[in-house]
């Protein structure tokens, strides 16, 4: 059985007066994913997470919260951490963390036992009487971080959540995510950190000019984007190299790393990998391969560029 889709989009479009800022964008977010909403500044992806938190509301499409239309009750089980960070600057952390987790639906004295705990937990319960001022940019993120979950949202949306942070707290939030992911909140993260999208998105959704252009799971869009590219490590002539892929494959470069050498070949045609090792082993000694797979960030580039170049 298919798991369900926490958020679905529907032919959505949006436009601000002359602006196409979304184009009949279709996708499926499943349920406990974490969803990389990924592309380059201004192709809609704010857009996007400002109707799903119903800030604003398409012009033409519809959004589904759970196979059905979206509605302003269903807000409470959303968690949204924006780009822009909206703290009262002159407001106590306590005080102001206190009165979000209240709009959220807790009650006072549950509010406080939990920001308390969560405070002690990221190490910074000696901040509760401080001014939001006093905060840098990364503390400030932590707090932003512990108001958007304290309500134990079903849906997370975090929109470039890693911003300001050092690697060591950007760590310590990846596993914070990890652990929501594990107790069942599905997460939507835009981001630009395509390392961020590696290590912890099961699903993407690629958005330029307004369009969808690529989604799927991680594993089904690097699959998608292989070359039948292949590294191995040898020894022997790079001559008899030469001349045991003859036709068959492309010898794409040559290297040596700490004292070993290297080649990438691409296997062309119907041939498979039983058939490069066939031609390689009676003229090197092979000390290992194994798949040349796209990055995420590769991907993210060749298909924004084919994009563009497509619209020109």
């Amino acid at each position: 059985m298919s798991a369900m889709n926490v958020i679905e989009a529907v032919r959505i479009s949006k436009s601000y007066q002359q602006h196409v800022a979304l184009k009949e964008v279709s996708l499926q977010v499943p349920e406990g994913s974490v969803f990389g909403m990924l592309g380059p500044n201004g192709a809609g992806k704010t857009s996007l997470i400002r109707i799903m938190n119903q800030i604003t509301a398409p012009d033409t499409g519809e959004l589904l919260f759970k196979g059905r239309r979206i509605s302003p009750e269903d807000v409470e089980s959303i968690g949204y951490l924006p780009e822009e960070r909206g703290l009262y600057r002159k407001m106590k952390i306590g005080e102001q963390c206190l009165y979000l987790a209240q709009l959220k639906g807790l009650g006072k004295r549950e509010a406080h036992k939990k920001l308390k705990q969560w405070f002690q937990h990221f190490e910074i319960d000696h901040w509760w009487d401080k001014k939001v001022e006093d905060l840098s940019k990364g503390m400030a993120q932590k707090v932003q971080f512990i108001s958007t979950i304290i309500h134990e949202p079903k849906l997370l949306i975090l929109d470039e959540p890693f911003s300001g942070f050092d690697p060591i707290n950007a760590e310590i939030i990846r596993k914070e995510m990890l652990k929501l992911k594990e107790a069942g909140c599905t997460i939507i993260l835009s981001t630009h950190d395509m390392g961020s999208v590696e290590s912890l998105c099961s699903h993407i959704a690629l958005i330029n000019r307004a369009e969808v252009i690529l989604t799927g799971t991680v594993k089904e869009v690097k699959e998608r984007f292989k070359t039948n590219t292949w590294r191995i490590a040898f020894s022997g002539m790079g001559m008899d190299l030469g001349i045991a892929l003859w036709a068959q494959f492309e010898l794409i470069k040559t290297f040596q790393l700490e004292g070993s050498q290297y080649a990438d070949i691409r296997i062309l045609e119907n041939l498979k990998l039983n058939d490069l090792l066939s031609a390689l082993i009676p003229h090197i000694d092979l000390h290992e391969v194994h798949e040349i797979i796209p990055s995420m960030e590769e991907i993210f580039i060749q298909s924004v560029q084919q994009f563009n170049q497509s619209h020109e």
